[in-house]
């Protein structure tokens, strides 16, 4: 298989303290690969390395071929890679509209423009309804459904997630999860970073398990799901 995201021997540090030990692991074109592990791992930080938010310290970040490690965040993002960060990070003061518009600030075409928001508009019926409404007044669940039409609406070859289902209800959980299917169907690799390992694994084709910034253990996941040191560490089995 084509692999779009390749990353070898990824170290990254926070002072003295290693966050990434020496990670290596590959998202194949077309896949949806979970990364799972207890807080403090190290998931998030990979997230922010590969999107160029952090620096690594040493590795290799390859993206389509092409090395992108030193490469900055707003160049990565315009080369098809978006990130919907942990805990949202809608633009609360502006509406629902401005935000989908900040998410396609690489692209100028406004007939194109107009195109891909009816799209997520059909994706997201709510988000059509709340159009004028102020992010900030959104539920958790709807702000989520935002911050991932955000970063649709800069046609991503591939979609990092932090934590989408971090702090919404069962129901919108469901939902959330449901929609990275959709995405993911609709031809978009995903790179899911994600604490209910359960309903992770149950969408990925394969995932990596992550212990204080080491790959300890990676397969695909419907063996991951049935692995018993898998379910008694986070699957609550």
């Amino acid at each position: 298989m084509e692999s779009i995201l390749e990353v070898n021997d990824l170290s990254v540090y926070y002072g003295v303290i290693q966050a990434l030990k020496g990670i290596s692991f590959k998202v194949n074109k077309g896949e949806v690969v979970a990364l799972i592990g207890a807080n403090g791992a190290g998931k998030t930080t990979i997230l922010h390395t590969l999107s160029g938010l952090i620096k690594a310290d040493a590795g290799l970040i390859k993206y389509k071929g092409e090395e992108i490690t030193k490469i900055p965040g707003h160049k990565i993002v315009s080369m098809g890679m978006a990130q919907v960060p942990e805990g949202r990070r809608v633009f609360a003061e502006m509406t629902v509209l401005q935000n989908l518009k900040m998410g396609a600030y690489t692209r100028d075409n406004s007939a194109e423009f107009q195109e891909t928001l009816e799209k997520i508009y059909t994706r997201f019926p709510r988000l059509k309804e709340r159009a004028g409404q102020l992010a900030g007044t959104l539920s958790g669940g709807e702000q989520q459904m935002l911050a991932m039409g955000r970063a649709l609406m800069s046609h991503p070859d591939i979609i990092l997630m932090d934590e989408p289902s971090m702090g919404l209800s069962p129901i919108f959980v469901n939902e959330i999860f449901n929609i990275i299917r959709d995405v993911n169907n609709d031809g978009v690799t995903v790179l899911l970073v994600e604490q209910n390992a359960k309903k992770a694994l149950s969408i990925a084709n394969r995932a990596y398990v992550l212990e204080t910034g080491k790959i300890v253990k990676e397969g695909n996941a419907a063996d991951l799901l049935n692995d018993e040191a898998i379910k008694k560490a986070y699957l609550g089995e």
